[in-house]
C-alpha cells in the first residue's frame, strides 16, 4: 500500500502546485467585484480537491507575497482556511452569497439590496403601552465592561515593537534583544495583562455597582495561534477573575474572539462537527452563578443567547450572540439559501421582549457588535431594527462593544427624517480595556431605578502614559456625559440621556467644531487620537445616526477598503476587533501584487 500512498501524495502535490499558479494569477487580477468573484472561482477549484491542497496553495501564496509573517500565514490559513473551503464547496461563485463573501473578505461587491423579511411578532403593540415614570429616587450605578482581550502569555521584557499585529510575547522569531521591552502592566502594541484586568475589576468593585454587564471579547488577538483549548482556558480564567473580584451580579455576552477559530460560530444548518458548541458549554457553566440555571440552559441551547432578570428589579437583561450577524463569521456563507435568522437569535429576542412586555418589565439588550457598524450584515441589522421598533416602549437600553471606542448609535422611526422626535433608540458602545485602542477604560451608568433609563454615562480610565501605570494603574473619571454634553443641548436636571438627547448632541457636533473634536478625543480616552477633518466629521456624525448598518457612511471604495483592512485595523472601527484574520491577510495578498 505504500506505493499507493506515494502516488496519491505526488498527485496531490502536483495538483496543488498547478492550482497555486492559477490562484496567484486570480489574486493578482483582483480589484473589483467581478474579479473578486473570479478569484473565488479559482479558490473553489482548489477547495473541491480537498482542504489540504487548499491550505497548501493559500499558505504558499501568503508567504511568497510577504502578506504576513510565515507563522501568521500558516496559522491563520490552517485555522480559518477549512471554513472558507467548506463554503466554496457549497455555493455558486456567481450568486449573492459569493458577493457577500467578497464583501467580507475584501470589501468588494458591497452593494446589494436587503432581502425582504418581516419579523413575526406574537402580539401587536398594546393600544395603551405601560408608562414608566420616574419617582425621582437616587440613581443606581451599573458597570459596563468590554473587550478585555487578556493575553495570558504576555511576557514582561518581550519585544513590544514586533512585526505582528500584537506583540509582547516570546514568539519564535522574536529578537534575542528587544528594542522596546514590554513593561510589567502593558503596552499600546499589546493586549491586556492579567494584572491590568485585575486592576480594572478592583476599581469596578470599589465603585460598588448594583450589577455589571460585559459585552464580550475575552481572548487576545494572536488569532494565528488560538485554538479551542486556549479559548476554553481563557474564558474559564476570566470568569474566575470576575467572580473573585466582583460581588454584584454580572450579565455577560459573547464576543467574536471568544471562539476558535476567531469569529467562527457555525450555523445549525452547516451540518459540520466543527462548531462553537464548546463555547456555549463553557459559558453556560461559567455564567450560571450570575444568570441562574434557566438562563444558563438557554446559553447552552440557544447559541449563547439568554434572558435573565436583575435581582430586585423589574429589568430583564437579554443577551444576543451578534456573531451570527457578523460579516467576518465565515460560517454564514456556506449556503445559497438565504437564512434571515441564523440560529434563531432574532426569534429568541422577540420571545424575551414579549415576555417582558407581558410582565410589565423593561429590558436591556446586550451584545458585542453594534448593529450600525459596517461589519454587521445589513439584512440582520434591518430585522433587528424591526424588533426595536415593535418593542421600543419595553427596551430601556442597548449596550455593545467591539469597536474598542467610546461611541453611540441612534435608531429612528424614520431614517429619512432623522430628528430628535423620531429618535426611538440608542446603542451605547463601551471602550475597551486592551491598550491597543487607547487608554484602558470602562463605563459606569447611573440608572433611574424606576424607568431603568440611563441618566449619566461616566467613563473611568487609566492613563498608560503616566509613569505610575507600570507600577500600579491609577483609575479615575475621564468625563461625565451629563456634565460635559448636557450643557451643550440644554439638558434639564430630570431628563435621561434619551435617544433625543443623543440626536441633539449630533446637531451640536455638526456646527460646533470644538465640541466635535472633544468627542473625537474622547473616543480613545485621549490615548490614540487620530485627526478628523471635515469629511471625517460628516461621516462620523452619519455613523452616529445609523443604528442600522444600511445607513452608515463606512462603505468605502474597494481600494481604500483593502488598505484599511490590511493595516490590521488601526484606522477603522471594525478592524480594531478583527485582528489578523483571513480578511486581513487576503487583503495584504491582493495589495502586495
Amino acid at each position: 500500500m505504500w506505493y499507493v500512498f506515494l502516488a496519491v501524495h505526488f498527485l496531490t502535490a502536483f495538483a496543488a502546485g498547478a492550482s497555486t499558479d492559477a490562484l496567484l494569477s486570480a489574486v493578482q487580477n483582483t480589484d473589483d467585484c467581478p474579479s473578486c468573484l473570479a478569484m473565488l472561482g479559482a479558490f473553489q477549484a482548489i477547495a473541491l480537491t480537498g482542504d489540504d491542497a487548499f491550505i497548501t496553495s493559500f499558505t504558499s501564496i501568503c508567504i511568497g507575497l510577504g502578506a504576513s509573517d510565515p507563522d501568521v500565514c500558516t496559522g491563520i490559513i490552517a485555522r480559518e482556511g477549512p471554513i472558507l473551503a467548506h463554503d466554496l464547496r457549497q455555493i455558486s461563485t456567481t450568486g449573492q452569497t459569493a458577493e457577500k463573501l467578497c464583501d467580507a473578505l475584501l470589501g468588494m461587491c458591497v452593494t446589494h439590496p436587503i432581502n425582504p423579511f418581516t419579523v413575526p411578532f406574537p402580539k401587536p403593540p398594546p393600544k395603551h403601552p405601560k408608562v414608566f415614570k420616574s419617582r425621582g429616587r437616587p440613581t443606581v450605578p451599573v458597570a459596563h465592561l468590554s473587550d478585555v482581550h487578556i493575553d495570558r502569555l504576555y511576557t514582561v521584557g518581550a519585544e513590544a515593537n514586533c512585526t505582528k499585529s500584537i506583540c509582547c510575547r516570546d514568539f519564535d522569531d522574536s529578537p534575542a534583544v528587544p528594542t522596546v521591552p514590554a513593561g510589567p502592566i502593558g503596552n499600546s502594541r499589546c493586549d491586556s495583562t492579567i494584572t491590568l484586568a485585575d486592576s480594572m475589576l478592583e476599581e469596578v468593585q470599589r465603585l460598588n455597582p448594583r450589577f455589571s454587564i460585559f459585552t464580550g471579547d475575552v481572548v487576545e488577538h494572536t488569532d494565528w495561534l488560538v485554538d479551542q483549548a486556549e479559548v476554553t482556558t481563557d474564558l474559564k480564567a476570566f470568569n474566575a477573575q470576575m467572580a473573585a473580584k466582583l460581588t454584584a451580579p454580572i450579565f455577560p455576552s459573547l464576543g467574536n474572539h471568544d471562539s476558535a477559530p476567531v469569529n467562527a460560530f457555525a450555523r445549525t444548518t452547516s451540518k459540520t462537527a466543527n462548531n462553537s458548541q464548546f463555547v456555549f458549554d463553557t459559558q453556560s457553566v461559567g455564567w450560571e452563578r450570575w444568570i441562574g440555571a434557566s438562563a444558563a440552559f438557554e446559553v447552552d441551547h440557544i447559541s449563547g443567547a439568554y434572558s435573565a432578570k436583575v435581582p430586585g428589579m423589574d429589568l430583564r437583561i437579554i443577551a444576543v450572540n451578534t456573531q451570527y450577524w457578523y460579516k467576518q463569521n465565515y460560517w454564514l456563507y456556506d449556503s445559497d439559501v438565504f437564512q434571515p435568522d441564523p440560529n434563531g437569535n432574532i426569534a429568541f429576542m422577540v420571545d424575551a421582549l414579549q415576555a417582558a412586555e407581558d410582565a410589565g418589565d423593561r429590558a436591556w439588550i446586550i451584545g458585542h457588535i453594534p448593529l450600525g457598524k459596517e461589519d454587521t450584515l445589513i439584512d440582520q441589522s434591518n430585522y433587528y431594527d424591526q424588533v426595536l421598533q415593535r418593542y421600543k416602549n419595553t427596551i430601556a437600553g442597548q449596550f455593545f462593544g467591539h469597536s474598542h471606542k467610546d461611541q453611540f448609535e441612534i435608531a429612528y422611526s424614520n431614517y429619512s427624517e432623522q430628528t430628535a422626535q423620531n429618535a426611538v433608540g440608542v446603542g451605547l458602545v463601551a471602550p475597551a480595556l486592551t491598550p491597543t485602542s487607547g487608554n484602558p477604560a470602562f463605563k459606569i451608568y447611573d440608572i433611574d431605578p424606576d424607568t431603568y433609563e440611563v441618566m449619566d454615562a461616566r467613563v473611568i480610565f487609566t492613563n498608560i502614559s503616566e509613569p505610575s501605570f507600570q507600577i500600579q494603574p491609577q483609575w479615575g473619571l475621564y468625563y461625565s456625559a451629563r456634565e460635559t454634553y448636557g450643557p451643550l443641548v440644554g439638558l434639564s436636571p430630570n431628563e435621561p440621556l434619551s435617544p433625543a438627547f443623543w440626536h441633539n448632541l449630533t446637531e451640536v457636533f455638526a456646527v460646533n467644531e470644538t465640541a466635535f473634536q472633544m468627542f473625537n478625543t474622547f473616543i480613545s480616552r485621549g490615548g490614540a487620537v487620530t485627526a478628523c477633518d471635515a469629511d471625517c466629521q460628516n461621516s462620523t456624525i452619519c455613523d452616529m445616526r445609523a443604528f442600522r448598518s444600511e445607513n452608515n457612511c463606512d462603505t468605502p471604495a474597494p481600494g481604500f477598503a483593502l488598505r484599511r483592512r490590511a493595516s490590521a485595523g488601526h484606522d477603522s472601527d471594525s478592524g480594531e476587533c478583527e485582528g489578523t484574520g483571513l480578511a486581513h491577510i487576503l487583503s495584504r495578498m491582493v495589495l502586495a501584487v
